[in-house]
């Protein structure tokens, strides 16, 4: 059987804008009901992403974390992977620390959050490691990080680009940056997501708010939330209140 459509949603600032209650619940199920298919893309770990999930009360298909590095069943089972070398994460992350970041959180299969010094009091102690303590790891999918202010983070993914552009892709996301293998991002995991599911371009919906999100908003028809940053505005198609008015308008309901 053909799939009719494909939602592939942010989470934070898009799904979870104001928080996710009964109208956005009912609209998901209605589209799901109408043999559609609704996804939720993040730039969260993937043990993040699904713990989020487990605590939300309303069901969806399938979760791509990591900025489209990892496509998964609701339950965690992991469908596809994009990997990176664990050789460039040490390196990678000296060089955060010279730009000014005090940790970088190696996304991998357990939390992993490095600093650069012992200064993680607010912190859950048992993820957090000094640099010297980190060890060896098989691979990791993306590593994030945070600085004070939008125009830091803007300099430092520019020096990123600069220096580690053949080997990783620093996505801007407001204050953070997610950094992810050169050749992912949000629009290159749907591609996947989509090549697995056995859909076509055609079939894809997209929605988001952030500078994470533009590659997907720019690649498919796509819709941005009206608390969205100018750029994603401007990227998009169209502009929503937020998922209940865009699934009314795509299965044509008058609310």
């Amino acid at each position: 059987m053909k799939l009719l459509k494909i939602i592939a949603s942010d989470y934070d600032g898009t799904l979870n804008h104001g928080g996710i209650d009964k109208k956005k619940i009912e609209a998901i199920s209605q589209w799901r009901k109408a043999g559609n298919i609704f996804s939720i893309i993040s730039g969260r770990g993937a043990p993040d992403l699904v713990d989020l999930y487990k605590e939300q009360s309303f069901e969806c298909d399938y979760l791509i974390a990591d900025n489209g590095a990892v496509i998964m069943k609701t339950n965690g089972e992991i469908v596809c992977e994009d990997k990176i070398d664990v050789s460039v994460a040490k390196p990678f992350l000296e060089f955060l620390f010279s730009q000014g970041c005090k940790w970088g959180y190696v996304q991998t299969s357990f939390p992993c959050r490095v600093f650069k010094d012992d200064d993680f009091e607010d912190y859950d102690k048992d993820e957090c490691f000094t640099f010297d303590e980190l060890t060896e790891l098989p691979f990791f999918y993306q590593i994030n990080t945070a600085l004070e202010s939008f125009e830091e983070a803007a300099k430092v993914t520019a020096a990123i680009k600069e220096k580690f552009g053949d080997v990783l892709n620093p996505l801007q996301n407001g204050n953070c940056i997610d950094i992810v293998s050169v050749n992912m991002n949000k629009a290159k995991g749907i591609y996947t997501f989509i090549e697995l599911l056995g859909a076509e371009y055609s079939d894809v919906i997209t929605v988001g708010d952030n500078i994470n999100d533009k590659d997907m908003i720019k690649e498919f028809r796509s819709y941005a939330m009206e608390n969205a940053v100018p750029l994603i505005k401007d990227l998009a198609d169209y502009e929503t209140s937020g998922i209940t008015e865009l699934i009314e308008k795509e299965l044509d309901i008058n609310p």
